[in-house]
């Protein structure tokens, strides 16, 4: 509140009784005479509290406040906060002037009066200036956020090429003005706070995803899941989720890109795209390695509004990264189908190993969930910059997704799209190689001199290996030409062979130099025992 209080002194004497000098040079107990031609002009009442409650009458006159008793003797003004007569010295301390002076307090008495009376308005007037000043400032303020986000509208969409200087001196305008208004304003009421600079922060992705959405796939993997429990083992039919992105076509396949472990240990493989049409897919090529994987449609297998509604997905530029920049994940999260996260850069060649495998990899906290796997990861103009992969981040920690750099990805999906698509074999039917085998690190290649791969342990009697003369010791680093760093791998590629297929190994055989390459071909057999 805006108020004026005046100070008011108290002293009380001894004996219960006001002493007041109100004659300007007399100090009379209990007298407030004044002068000797004042005029009575009215009666007033004061009410005196003690310890016994009395009433004194006092007769105002046109000089001063009574010419007879300020207060009788049977009690005072108030003993608790002292005696008012003393505050009669509010002539002798304040307004002494000289002894003997006749002073005229009716004008004192009319502006203590006014200012009282101004208490009231001054405050009203203080809250509608101040609400009138905020109506002002909050239009000066949406109008300048209104004008930035307009230009910056103009500028995303593509409706101007360039922003005319017209707009940007109108711009700068106003928030000079919001500016000026708030160095007027009183901050240290907390009334309002201003800043230098208005900042607009665009998070406005529905171009770039009606753009980018028909170019990623959901993918179902249908697969055998097997356990032991207490002994006994089990085997039941499961189904898995996962993402892909539309990369190409040759003259009879549609080819989506995926991460490699979405599609492992498929028995069938289904793609719904964006109309809701779900076809059938095969395994075209995969390396286990990066986590990647190419499939392929028969494009005979697509309707025709299928094909009008799917697009191929613009593939950026990774190296160019900068962190902090925004980041736009795209894919099939939980398996209820397409959805859209966003966030920002938050590192890149971020180096992670997984499964003894190492990486560079794109951060970013995007929210990539179960089902995102394989889906894009889009910079503002719709490019791919990434491979989302729920494998490498998990769900254990929140806010630190990741994906595979599209520059990495480029080399390996070229060469992915090339290779012969198969379609899986059925058990009885497939092709053996006849080892037995384990893997070889990185981290075992460092530390025992030896090439990554797989080293064959035993080679048994009458299979494909003996005949090719695969020996024990023997490193096996590429299959039909394929790089393959595990036995898991080689085991899957193997399910799309059947017996009697020709096929050709490169084994890194120690010989009296070292390790040496050898490229063998041979037959695949059937099941040994």
């Amino acid at each position: 509140m805006y108020e004026d209080n005046f100070p008011k002194k108290n002293n009380e004497s001894n004996d219960g009784q006001s002493t007041t000098q109100n004659t300007y040079g007399q100090n009379t107990p209990g007298q407030n005479t004044y002068a000797t031609n004042q005029t009575p002009q009215g009666t007033s009442q004061t009410t005196s509290q003690t310890t016994n409650q009395t009433t004194s009458q006092t007769t105002s006159q046109a000089g001063g406040y009574t010419p007879g008793s300020y207060a009788q003797s049977t009690g005072t003004y108030s003993q608790a906060a002292g005696s008012y007569g003393q505050a009669g010295h509010y002539m002798n301390n304040r307004y002494d002037y000289q002894n003997g002076a006749t002073v005229d307090l009716t004008k004192k008495e009319a502006t203590k009066k006014l200012v009282k009376e101004k208490k009231p308005a001054g405050f009203f007037k203080r809250a509608v200036a101040f609400v009138v000043f905020g109506i002002f400032f909050g239009g000066f303020a949406g109008l300048s956020f209104f004008s930035v986000n307009s230009v910056m509208d103009m500028v995303q969409n593509g409706d101007s090429a360039t922003v005319s200087e017209t707009e940007v001196a109108a711009i700068a305008d106003i928030n000079d003005t919001v500016a000026e208004i708030g160095d007027n304003v009183d901050t240290d009421q907390g009334i309002l706070q201003t800043t230098d600079t208005l900042t607009a922060v665009v998070t406005d992705v529905t171009d770039v995803v009606e753009e980018v959405m028909p170019s990623v796939v959901s993918i179902n993997n249908y697969y055998t899941a097997s356990g032991d429990y207490y002994g006994q083992t089990y085997s039941e039919e499961a189904q898995a989720s996962g993402s892909g992105i539309i990369v190409g076509e040759n003259d009879t396949e549609l080819l989506v890109v995926t991460n490699y472990h979405v599609v492992a240990d498929a028995d069938t493989l289904e793609v719904q795209f964006i109309d809701g049409e779900t076809v059938e897919a095969q395994i075209k090529g995969s390396d286990s390695d990066i986590d990647l994987a190419i499939i392929a449609i028969p494009l005979d297998s697509l309707l025709d509004s299928t094909k009008e509604s799917i697009a191929i997905a613009q593939l950026g530029d990774s190296d160019s990264l900068k962190v902090g920049e925004p980041a736009i994940a795209i894919g099939n999260a939980l398996g209820y189908g397409q959805s859209v996260t966003t966030g920002v850069i938050s590192a890149v060649n971020r180096e992670l190993t997984v499964e003894d495998v190492t990486n560079n990899l794109i951060q970013t906290d995007a929210a990539i969930n179960p089902g995102n796997s394989g889906g894009a990861l889009l910079n503002v103009n719709g490019e791919v910059i990434g491979i989302n992969s729920n494998k490498i981040g998990g769900d254990v920690i929140e806010g630190m997704g990741y994906a595979i750099p599209i520059s990495e990805a480029i080399p390996i999906i070229e060469e992915l799209m090339t290779q012969e698509t198969r379609v899986k074999i059925a058990e009885e039917n497939r092709g053996y190689l006849g080892i037995s085998g384990v893997d070889v690190t990185a981290d075992v290649s460092e530390v025992y001199g030896i090439p990554e791969g797989i080293s064959v342990q035993k080679v048994y009697e009458g299979t494909a290996a003996e005949d090719a003369g695969l020996m024990k010791g023997d490193i096996i680093t590429e299959f039909d030409g394929t790089t393959v760093n595990s036995m898991e791998e080689l085991v899957t590629m193997l399910e799309y062979y059947a017996q009697g297929d020709t096929v050709e190994i490169v084994v890194m055989q120690l010989g009296q130099d070292g390790y040496e390459s050898k490229t063998v071909e041979l037959t695949l057999g059937g099941q040994f025992s």
